[in-house]
């Protein structure tokens, strides 16, 4: 130990194992890095730094075990609600009746049944309970697919009680070991309860290799995993960039690729890390590279057939999701469906080392009027001409609807889709057709304090329609 302290500000390059290192050596070595922990309430000797510093930031950023704990229930009851709505609007909705193209009885006050056309109500159209239920029995599709959610939503929800489980212990280190209170969180900003965290670190030794922590230490520590991928992403290590016909480059970064990618890399089973935060050692050998690339190419084609078999279902999932969440904001604001938003490829490719999740969201929110100003310069005139023309068309018939409307109210009833789908439409490309944005012009770009890359729009991308979307930071 008194030839590592030497080292405790300095970081070097990690010398490659020897081939013939034993296994008793490496066992020697970790011994020497991982450190007992003591007593939860002093936090001497903390094993996993990363895990502990990651969730005190989590729990800084979330304002509290409060919110956090209800967000977490909210997910799981949303996940219900979406499992639950689907299946009774599959088997317990008679939509002949909904529909009126099949008459139903109703009850007469005497006693007798009547049939009446002129009037269907939604009760008359919901099937009652044993019909339901027979109706899903009898669909062996429903049935397994509803055994899956339910696998899901359990799995979900041991991760949520284990979470909340270890969020209750940060509270306690706020409260007693930070001097922060639940009800000060939210106004306590992160630059202090960083500075608390490096003076405690003098008191109660956290950190076992360090007498004194720095705020790039505890950088690192949070941003292990996000600091390798954006060096894999500003080293082209990623495939993400590929050549359509007709299209050009273009990038494929998602969510799902990025969790594989994490899954495959930092955390799954057969990841290079053990521990969740240091390095396997036969990784550290030169001459072990072939084998381990071997092993890596299996764990791709395995994970890439496990996202195969399970792609109908997350589909289904993501479709009805984007379903129930988007379409009241649609409905609202129309104009959303064009709006832009960082991609998630140039969330990294502009994300600097060591920075974390809300100084990136600050930065990139005060470049988010150039951005668009900039990518609003390079408008087709040809798209222009068309979306002004198709939106004349889609107005013209609006009109004629509404003229209808007003001659007879009772043709409205037949014409609540239309009328509510042409007004968005017309006013989505309106806003595509107006070429006067193109005025900005190079002049103004030359202003701009904002480093823009040439390739902006494979950073740029068009973003759901959600309040999440806005360019303005949420604090």
């Amino acid at each position: 130990m008194a030839v590592s302290q030497e080292h405790y500000g300095d970081y070097h390059r990690l010398p490659d194992h020897a081939e013939d290192s034993s296994p008793e050596e490496e066992e020697q070595q970790q011994l020497l890095v991982h450190v007992t922990e003591g007593l939860k309430d002093s936090w001497h000797h903390i094993k996993n730094l990363d895990n502990f510093f990651t969730k005190i930031y989590h729990f800084h950023q979330k304002n509290g075990f409060a919110c956090m704990m209800l967000s977490d229930v909210f997910e799981l009851v949303q996940f219900l609600f979406v499992v639950t709505f689907t299946t009774f609007l599959f088997c317990c909705v008679e939509y002949d009746v909904l529909f009126a193209n099949r008459p139903v009885n109703h009850t007469q006050p005497g006693g007798g049944l009547a049939p009446d056309r002129g009037k269907v109500t939604l009760p008359d159209a919901i099937l009652p309970t044993p019909q339901c239920a027979e109706r899903i029995r009898a669909s062996g599709w429903i049935i397994f697919l509803l055994v899956m959610a339910a696998t899901f939503w359990l799995y979900r929800l041991g991760k949520v009680l284990c979470s909340l489980l270890g969020y209750w212990e940060i509270r306690a280190f706020y409260t007693r070991a930070l001097k922060i209170p639940a009800e000060e969180l939210c106004n306590c900003s992160w630059q202090e309860v960083q500075a608390r965290l490096i003076s405690l670190q003098r008191e109660q030794q956290m950190c076992v290799h360090k007498r004194e922590l720095t705020e790039l230490d505890i950088h690192h520590r949070i941003l292990r995993f996000k600091n390798y991928l954006v060096a894999m992403v500003n080293k082209s290590l990623l495939p993400v960039r590929f050549r359509l016909p007709l299209l050009g480059e273009v990038v494929f970064l998602t969510q799902g690729l990025k969790y594989n990618l994490e899954l495959l890399f930092f955390w799954g089973p057969g990841s290079l890390f053990q521990s969740k935060w240091s390095l396997q050692p036969q990784y550290k050998r030169a001459g072990a590279r072939l084998q381990l690339a071997q092993r890596l190419g299996r764990g791709m084609l395995l994970l890439g057939l496990a996202n195969l078999l399970l792609c109908p279902f997350i589909l289904v999932w993501q479709v009805l999701y984007a379903f129930f969440s988007y379409t009241e904001v649609l409905k609202r604001e129309p104009g959303s469906l064009g709006a832009r938003r960082w991609s998630l490829y140039g969330r990294f490719y502009l994300r600097h080392f060591n920075e974390l999740d809300h100084e990136l969201h600050a930065r990139l929110s005060r470049g988010y009027k150039p951005a668009s100003k900039y990518m609003n310069s390079f408008t087709s005139p040809l798209l222009a001409v068309l979306a002004k023309n198709v939106g004349f068309f889609a107005g013209s018939i609006l009109a004629v609807l509404i003229a209808l409307t007003v001659y007879d109210e009772d043709i409205s009833g037949h014409l609540d889709a239309a009328s509510t789908a042409l007004p968005r439409l017309s006013r989505l490309l309106q806003e595509h057709g107006d070429t006067r944005r193109c005025s900005w012009g190079w002049h103004s770009l030359r202003g701009l304090q904002l480093p823009l890359p040439p390739q902006l729009w494979l950073l740029y991308s068009a973003a759901p329609p959600a309040g999440a979307c806005s360019p303005m930071p949420s604090c």
